[in-house]
């Protein structure tokens, strides 16, 4: 199915008298990889909660998969497809790699966080399916460990494996690549490919200019709060505008 999973119009958000978002339109084709780069400050992540339901925009309107969701909060999105990790990354420490992937299938299955908590499932059909999700960004060998054992690499994995076990429609991922070494970053991206390849949509915000012109198809430049360009990686990266706010 082609066209827009997602629709951003003249999206703001408000801190007082700071505008964090002005007037932000963007959108979304099912089936890419779209890149959200911008200088620290810009407004990513602000857009970004926004985009997931955990601020309710100041004006504008967010329209996914054809369901206005611009007042609804982000448990109400997660269950029409949106799920997403967090800059500072989340996991839960004291659980092992395969409990929090369980975790995520908790959350597609009881449509609530804190029952998929407290309440892990453990059936034969989600333990198959959290190895394959295990598998498929290559934690099987980890499954058994706390995720605090893990390296930050490895962590960025599980808290993205857990997101995928939510069976979302549109993964958001913010700064993926941050803390991670070169190698790490480009095995990340290739997982990231396989998670597009699988059938969802994705949006990554990125702070690493590089990162992001290697692995989205189309990007968006937000800088203070408004959006300066889009287009494609190698039109971005010529842009006198986006040149000047990266080198200023």
């Amino acid at each position: 199915m082609t066209g827009n999973l997602l629709d951003v119009r003249t999206l703001s958000r408000n801190f007082g008298g700071l505008k964090a978002l002005d007037q932000v339109n963007l959108r979304l084709e099912r089936g890419e990889i779209l890149g959200l780069i911008g200088p620290n400050g810009a407004g990513k992540s602000t857009l970004f909660n926004c985009l997931a339901g955990n601020l309710r925009p100041t004006a504008g309107t967010v329209a996914f998969n054809g369901h206005d969701v611009t007042r609804m909060r982000a448990s109400q999105r997660a269950r029409l497809g949106i799920a997403r990790t967090f800059q500072l990354g989340k996991v839960f420490p004291s659980m092992t790699v395969r409990e929090n992937v369980l975790t995520g299938l908790g959350v597609a299955r009881y449509g609530s966080f804190w029952r998929s908590v407290t309440g892990l499932v453990k059936g034969a059909d989600h333990m198959d399916r959290a190895a394959e999700i295990l598998r498929q960004f290559e934690l099987e060998d980890q499954a058994a460990v706390p995720v605090t054992d893990l390296p930050m690499g490895f962590q960025r994995r599980v808290e993205a494996a857990r997101a995928i076990a939510t069976n979302p429609r549109l993964l958001l991922l913010d700064e993926p690549a941050a803390g991670l070494t070169h190698g790490e970053a480009e095995r990340f991206a290739d997982m990231v490919r396989g998670v597009r390849a699988s059938g969802v949509t994705v949006i990554v915000i990125e702070h690493n200019m590089r990162f992001a012109m290697q692995l989205a198809e189309r990007l968006y430049v937000l800088v203070q709060g408004r959006i300066i360009a889009e287009g494609p990686p190698d039109a971005v990266r010529q842009d006198p505008g986006v040149i000047s706010a990266y080198l200023g």
